[in-house]
């Protein structure tokens, strides 16, 4: 029997299962530090095996398409931080401190990969550029979204210390990533042939990361802090995110007089935010029940982004169908 277009991926129910294992059945106490353990390798392994995925000469040599890439990296490291930043004194009233940063904190986080490429790929979009976009937007993002995080959110997240925060982010982001680099000539032919390993430790860190969040959040209230009605009000709010961005990409790419295949390829890059990068930042940067909370919108917009572009790469797929002769 076919999937129902409506119903999440496998990936997104059991993030689902997880918040509520969670909440009925949340670790804690020596369980708690086990886990925290645990999660914190795997975010170690998770950057050391994308260091060794990620070619450098590629991406440099992708750039020669310098006003794409720099649009993607315009929208995703500049408009979006700068709209999640000015939209806080209104989304702090509507849905309360943790949540409107959470909004801020998947504002600054880099653009996807595996998602962005396949929807261009359908849209009949420039999937070469979406590659190269994608890999640049990945490799800045492990230096711009903590410096941004610490920049925006650092002195108005309980728990984060600079100091602190940026000792982590060297020892559990860049190191591991910078010796994957290292390491590539060795490893790199092994890992590119693997790819399911990579997807495996990806999904298992963001498991351990959701499920050990959303117990210390659990265990301090969330629940009952956190009416239906914000949660809605979330949502909306998300939506408005996504389609501002999809808006914006969209008219900006026709001012600008990109291709078609360019303005498909602007549109999926500029509009997406990486899950897979940021619950393991999350976990290296924040600490304590808040981060259950910062994540939660993260979660919403990555299953909006990814109903909405699907359903834009099908509509982009059968125009392009419909226009071959």
């Amino acid at each position: 029997m076919q999937r129902p277009s409506w119903l999440p991926d496998n990936f997104v129910l059991t993030l689902v299962a997880l918040i509520v294992l969670a909440s009925v059945a949340p670790v804690h106490g020596a369980a708690a530090h086990g886990a925290a353990w645990l999660t914190n390798a795997a975010i170690a392994l998770l950057f050391f095996l994308h260091g060794a995925k990620l070619s450098f000469a590629a991406v440099v040599q992708g750039l020669s398409h310098w006003r794409l890439h720099g649009f993607v990296l315009g929208v995703t490291f500049i408009a979006f931080p700068l709209l999640g930043w000015a939209a806080q004194p209104m989304l702090v009233p509507l849905l309360g401190p943790e949540l409107a940063r959470g909004v801020l904190y998947f504002c600054v986080l880099p653009s996807t990969v595996q998602s962005a490429i396949a929807l261009t790929s359908m849209a009949q979009g420039n999937v070469s550029a979406a590659v190269c976009a994608a890999a640049v937007s990945s490799l800045l993002g492990v230096f711009l979204t903590p410096a941004l995080v610490l920049l925006l959110l650092g002195s108005a997240v309980e728990g984060i210390d600079f100091g602190q925060a940026l000792v982590r982010v060297v020892v559990q982001l860049l190191l591991p990533f910078a010796l994957g680099q290292v390491a590539r000539r060795w490893i790199g032919a092994w890992v590119a042939r693997h790819k399911a390993v990579l997807r495996q430790v990806d999904q298992s860190s963001i498991y351990l990361v959701i499920y050990t969040a959303f117990s210390k959040a659990v265990v301090d209230g969330i629940w009952q802090q956190l009416p239906v009605s914000r949660l809605l009000l979330l949502v909306l709010c998300c939506l408005a995110v996504l389609a501002l961005a999809l808006a914006g990409c969209h008219w900006a790419t026709g001012r600008l007089g990109f291709a078609m295949e360019d303005r498909i390829t602007a549109l999926f890059g500029g509009s997406q935010k990486s899950l897979a990068t940021g619950v393991p930042i999350a976990q290296v940067l924040f600490t304590g029940g808040s981060m259950g909370a910062l994540l939660l919108p993260l979660m919403i917009y990555h299953q909006l982004q990814l109903m909405t572009c699907a359903a834009l790469a099908r509509r982009f797929q059968a125009r392009s169908i419909g226009a071959s002769p």
